[in-house]
């Protein structure tokens, strides 16, 4: 028998997720840093630049590398030789863990969890509960995987019953295309394949915890049929020209995980969850000896990375910019923003739709005539930081809110991550506003841009309270200009053309 203490599990899991929270495992950066030395599109090398930056400056700074601090997935297998000493259940072990690790002080860490989720929403405030997994086992060890799972990514999950004859490679080629970027590509696809319905989900997103390794598969040749099926699907994926952050591009795909289980004669349950640029996770074993020890990574593991678009960028004063300025942006052109903003994701959104459809008069301090909106829920700021991590949200979310917004208001254009849908294309087009594009998964590096912030409306909101935020020089990008033109469309078809016309036999 192997005597576990209560608080050796809590504090292993506040410790691995304080640890995942600013410490990208080495393999994606490698993954990232090998796929940016290939890349031929210039929107989408400069985005896995971004990415790789920030991704070091969080390992220096220790602190979040999004602001999206994700919901807490744990894989526990309980040995049944395992005894406990203390009276927590295990789940409650996990959740004290969790509770600690995002209300740590020196590095507090966004809480994005709601109860009563088809009701009032309201935020739990120490991001519990986790989501919990627990397989009993032969032995005399508690092994525990996690992750931290960003809502842009795990929005983006699909599942479908195919027929047993169907193909899986040919499901997901055409699924691929229909999730947009907000999950933030490049990343990881985990495909769960049998067993049933929730069985198939659970396979995906176990498979997400598993290292990039697709480059050795890859060398040495596969030896099954799961194996060959990573290899079609990757090349499959990649040949859409997708590219980082939807931009267009050689990489979508870094790698392909499959999982599978045995299922009924007439199913064939699949299900798809990707993982984004900001891939956390982590996995150790309890024998009862202590706590885990998670050794850091060396900074010297990551490329030394310069970036400078200043050269090539259009500079902007937010607090002069006009009408007949944006007018004359164009599609895949890199701006520096400077001056004032405001924020509004989802649930500020909606709140000021309601207030000006009763026609109440916008709370003090919001007032968006010739202003640009910025989607985003920042991290509390901790130390000498006039705000924590602040990267973009998906900016999809917000369509339905974009045409009564942009008619009833003086906003002239809005910030975010990947795509705009129809909908909102057609509003911008019609209000001649314009989208603008940051880097997903770049949140603290974008975070150094911001030099002043406060709260300017309902404080209560949490981190999805309106904040004024005054930048300087925030790199983003063109995303839709005045006339609707939207580079997640121009891009992608663009080097889905190219990667055809150079591998003329490899896409089908």
């Amino acid at each position: 028998m192997t005597l576990i203490r209560n608080e050796d599990v809590i504090q292993s899991v506040a410790d691995a997720l304080q640890y995942i929270s600013y410490y990208h495992p080495i393999d994606f950066v490698k993954a990232v840093n090998e796929a940016y030395e290939r890349e031929e599109s210039p929107a989408a090398k400069d985005a896995m630049a971004q990415i790789l930056i920030n991704s070091r400056l969080c390992a220096e700074g220790k602190r979040p590398i999004c602001q999206d601090t994700g919901i807490v997935t744990v894989f526990l297998k309980v040995g049944m030789q395992v005894q406990w000493e203390g009276g927590l259940s295990l789940d409650e072990m996990v959740n004290e863990g969790v509770r600690r690790a995002y209300l740590l002080p020196d590095n507090v860490l966004r809480a994005s969890i709601l109860a009563d989720p088809a009701g009032a929403r309201k935020n739990t405030g120490d991001n519990t509960p986790a989501v919990i997994h627990t397989e009993i086992v032969p032995g005399n060890k508690l092994e525990v995987k996690l992750a931290a799972k960003g809502g842009g990514s795990e929005n983006k999950a699909k599942m479908v019953m195919l027929n047993p004859s169907d193909s899986i490679a040919d499901w997901v080629e055409a699924t691929l295309p229909t999730m947009g970027a907000g999950w933030c590509p490049p990343g990881m696809l985990g495909i769960g394949i049998g067993g049933t319905a929730e069985k198939a989900a659970v396979l995906a997103k176990e498979s997400l915890m598993e290292p990039i390794d697709i480059h050795d598969l890859r060398k040495r040749g596969p030896s099954n049929r799961v194996e060959e099926l990573r290899l079609e699907i990757m090349d499959r994926a990649n040949a859409l020209g997708i590219g980082a952050q939807g931009l267009g591009g050689l990489t979508t795909v870094l790698d392909v995980k499959i999982l599978d289980y045995p299922t009924h004669a007439a199913s064939l349950p699949v299900a798809m969850i990707p993982n984004c640029a900001a891939t956390r996770h982590a996995h150790f074993t309890l024998d009862g000896s202590g706590g885990a020890s998670l050794q850091p990574p060396k900074l010297e593991e990551w490329p030394e990375i310069t970036w400078d678009v200043g050269p090539r960028a259009r500079k902007v004063n937010l607090d002069t910019v006009t009408r007949e300025e944006i007018a004359n942006w164009q599609p895949g052109e890199t701006l520096l923003l400077s001056g004032s903003m405001l924020t509004g994701r989802d649930a500020a959104h909606k709140r000021l739709l309601g207030m000006l459809d009763k026609g109440e008069p916008l709370p003090p301090g919001v007032n968006f005539d010739n202003k640009f909106i910025y989607y985003v829920g920042p991290v509390d700021p901790v130390r000498e930081e006039v705000i924590g991590p602040a990267g973009p949200t998906t900016a999809t979310r917000m369509d339905k809110f974009t045409g009564p917004l942009l008619e009833k208001t003086g906003l002239i254009g809005m910030i975010g991550k990947a795509e705009r849908g129809q909908l909102a294309i057609d509003a911008i087009k019609q209000h001649g506003a314009v989208y603008l594009m940051a880097v997903g998964g770049a949140a603290y590096l974008v975070s150094k841009a911001i030099r002043e912030a406060r709260v300017v409306a309902f404080e209560d909101l949490g981190m999805e309270a309106i904040h004024e935020f005054v930048v300087d020089e925030m790199p983003v990008t063109v995303a839709v200009d005045v006339n609707g033109v939207s580079v997640h469309r121009t891009g992608p078809a663009l080097w889905k053309e190219k990667i055809a016309e150079a591998h003329p036999l490899e896409v089908k």
